[in-house]
């Protein structure tokens, strides 16, 4: 059967125990979709939201790439390990002293923008090898250390060495290794018992669909049911202003020419669409002309 050109975004509830990328699969098939692909890796003992993104919204996930995110974490203090999670043998153990005072007195530290060292066990590649097959073989080696912003970082509960967290934090954050800097500066050790991501960008945990609710759906209704789940391509950008284009200013926008749009924003990114129909994304040029930067093709089914 030919693949089918569906386009939309399926925000998917990760199981544990699978990679993105495996996650990532099933669903492709599950639509039997021509073109797929996910927005921000989860961890396979990590759970949660996972936007795939089908056909032409693929063209905009490096958008949801670059969103800010929401996490739970269940870190177990006094026991550090390789990776940072379960998956790792311990490397050190610690006696855990600390009260709820000083658990907020260390998290003050990590909140705001700081520096963070990627774990070796992370997908970031060094000289074309992710960092997290190098460790594998035995292989260290050094990390720069990014910027990062936390912008909340907040006790849920504190009981028997486990400390349950909520993280709203920037791209880029690895929980695995804030996790691992907190249980060093509380001179304990930690590592990571439960990842669960609630929301990354626009979207949030109560739209999130499970595999087994999906290939139900797809074995009682058949695969073109699947196809109410997805959002729209433009959610993934949702946060961008519209700008409205005639047709013949989205003509001309085709074609690859930018164009005057009365009313439009001083300067930065824009949606842009003709009538109700999403076109892509644009920028606002410093002589206030708006240029495409991203565009769909002329046909975009949800």
């Amino acid at each position: 059967m030919a693949r089918r050109a569906i386009s939309g975004i399926l925000i998917l509830d990760k199981p544990k125990g699978i990679t993105s990328n495996a996650a990532l699969q099933r669903v492709k098939r599950l639509y039997n979709a021509a073109k797929a692909g996910h927005s921000g890796s989860l961890d396979p003992v990590a759970t949660g939201l996972l936007p795939i993104c089908l056909g032409e919204a693929t063209k905009f996930s490096r958008f949801l790439l670059d969103a800010d995110k929401h996490y739970r974490v269940s870190a177990n203090l006094g026991i550090r390990t390789e990776t940072g999670d379960t998956e790792g043998k311990v490397i050190s153990t610690g006696k855990v002293d600390c009260s709820l005072t000083t658990l907020q007195s260390v998290l003050e530290n990590f909140r705001g923008n700081i520096l963070q060292v990627p774990s070796m066990y992370s997908a970031i590649k060094y000289q074309g090898q992710p960092l997290y097959k190098l460790a594998r073989q035995g292989i260290t080696v050094d990390r720069e250390a990014r910027e990062i912003s936390i912008y909340s970082l907040e006790i849920l509960s504190f009981s028997e060495n486990i400390l349950e967290l909520e993280v709203h934090a920037s791209k880029g954050t690895y929980i695995r290794s804030l996790v691992d800097d907190i249980g060093e500066a509380l001179g304990c050790g930690a590592h990571v018992l439960e990842l669960r991501r609630l929301k990354a960008g626009p979207y949030i945990a109560d739209q999130m669909l499970t595999l087994e609710t999906l290939e139900q759906v797809a074995e009682s209704e058949g695969i073109e049911a699947l196809d109410r789940f997805l959002l729209p391509v433009e959610s993934a950008v949702a946060s961008m202003p519209d700008v409205k284009l005639s047709d013949s200013t989205a003509f001309y926008i085709g074609q690859g020419q930018a164009v005057i749009v009365p009313h439009a924003p001083a300067n930065g990114w824009v949606r842009l669409k003709n009538g109700e129909h999403f076109l892509g994304i644009g920028e606002i040029l410093e002589d206030g002309r708006v240029t495409a930067r991203r565009l769909t093709n002329k046909v975009v089914s949800f």
